[in-house]
This record gives C-alpha cells, structure tokens and sequence, in this order.
C-alpha cells in the first residue's frame, strides 16, 4: 500500500455480452472515487446496468490518457481510489491504460487488477489453433515500411499469431497475411465474441482473404494464425540465390519474385521485401 493510500484499479469490462460483468468487477467500480474510462455514454450505460451509483468520470483515451497522468496521480495522491475501464475488455490491452500503470508505479502507488473478459484470450481459445505458446500483435500498422517489415518478421514465427482488426482493414490485412505466409496457413476469424451475431471462421489464409474480399465484414475480428512450421520453410540465403538465379534467366524483378515464391513456398511479401531489400 503506497503511503498515501491511493490505488489505481484496472477493470476488466464485457466486450459485448453485458452478462459477463463480474460481482468483483461491480464491487471495484461501486467503491471507486472516479473512473478513467473511454467514453461517457457507454461507461454510464454500464454503470447503469449493474447498478452501481455514477460517481465522477474521467474522459481517458488514446488521445487523452497522456494529459490525463496529471490528474490521476493527484487524485491518487489525495488517497482515491481510481478505477480504469475501457469500452470493452482489459484495459491496457490495445487499449488505454498502459501510460496510467507506468505512472502511478513510477509515482509509488498501488496498482491492482480486476481480471475480466478478454478478445485476444476469447479469440484465441475458440480459434481451435495451439494455444500453448502464442504472441500478440495487437493491430498491425497500417501501411508503408512498418507494415510490410512487421509482416516478413512474422512469416518465420512459430507461435500462434492474434491479431486485431476493423472490418473495414479485414479484406486487406488478410490479403497481406496470405502474401506473406503462404495461401495454406491455417487461420481462425472471430468476430463479435460474446454477442448474439458471434461467429468463428476457420480455414487457410488464401480462402479467408478471398471470401473478405467479396463479402462486406460487420464487427471487430480477432485474427488467429497458426505459427510456422518448425524447420519448414526457405532460408532468407536460400531466397536471394533463388532470386538471383530467376533475374539472370531474363526474368523482371516480378516475375522472379512469383516464381520463387511458388518454388520454395514463401510467401511473396517476404520474397518480395527481400528482392527490394537488396536491389
């Protein structure tokens, strides 16, 4: 306990059925002096719902939660009990909350964890994938160099892959994955986890990628992809000598790159990054 006595309290909430809101979850934000969270209306409709009296709210989001570290730490240091919630799920996960965890540690105070719903566990659990080792990616970012570097470090991961994605970017980033990991790679599509419409898709990236591009996606999905094969798969040495050999057949730097991919089985985003990178 921090000498001052204030504790900040981070809150898992339902990330769609309001059922899952726990009797701990309840008790935390009943007795909490304020609440840090993303959206007025929605915290109020569940403060609402679970019957807990609406005590002071405090707007923290992804463009506020750096301003806001000033007025947490003073309401911690004046002994309050802060909770943080998010619209849905753990915050700090793709969410606010990590700059407010930082801060109140740094500043000395008490920072607890009312465990609750998760998308990336939902998601991952349901997707049928191996779920003994696994890494998050959250959202991948969103175009340029970043993108197409974090996708050809991801081709060779053999932990299971989650994602999270808008169903505006889903057709795109499924397309990108396919091209970077190869039309087989098992991969699961959740969307609307705990909600009336949940659904879970499962079958190969090349499939999923098509089946997005001709059907408009509706919800958040949770994009689950099986990791790579141990030992399988063309070393990046073995692709350059692959692609030099195709270029001095005559081939353009296209047409080597579909041509190897298909040879070696690689995806052509990693093929593809590899033929840019070295000329």
């Amino acid at each position: 306990m921090s000498a001052a006595g204030g504790v900040l309290v981070l809150v898992g909430t339902p990330i769609g059925n309001l059922g899952d809101l726990s009797p701990r979850a309840v008790d935390a934000l009943r007795s909490a002096d304020v609440i840090a969270c993303e959206d007025t209306r929605r915290a109020g409709r569940l403060l609402e719902r679970a019957g807990v009296r609406r005590p002071g709210l405090l707007v923290v989001n992804d463009h506020t939660e750096a301003a806001q570290v000033k007025e947490v730490l003073a309401r911690l240091a004046r002994g309050e009990r802060v909770a943080v919630t998010t619209d849905a799920g753990m915050p700090g996960i793709s969410d606010p909350g990590e700059r407010l965890v930082r801060a109140a540690l740094a500043a000395g105070f008490e920072v607890e964890v009312v465990p609750g719903p998760s998308a990336l566990v939902a998601g991952l659990v349901v997707s049928g994938l191996p779920t003994g080792r696994f890494v998050f990616e959250g959202f991948l970012p969103r175009k340029g160099g970043a993108r197409a570097e974090r996708l050809a470090a991801l081709a060779g991961e053999q932990r299971t892959i989650v994602l999270f994605e808008a169903p505006h970017r889903l057709a795109r980033t499924l397309a990108d994955l396919a091209a970077a990991f190869g039309d087989d790679r098992p991969v699961a599509l959740a969307r609307e986890l705990t909600k009336l419409h949940e659904e879970v898709w499962r079958g190969p990236l090349g499939e999923a990628a098509r089946r997005a591009g001709e059907v408009e996606p509706r919800g958040e999905y949770v994009v689950v992809v099986q990791g790579a094969p141990a030992g399988a798969g063309p070393t990046d040495d073995e692709i350059l000598e692959a692609l030099g050999q195709e270029v001095a057949s005559g081939r353009s730097t296209k047409d080597a790159v579909a041509a190897v991919a298909r040879r070696l089985g690689a995806g052509k985003r990693r093929v593809y990054e590899l033929a840019t990178r070295d000329g």
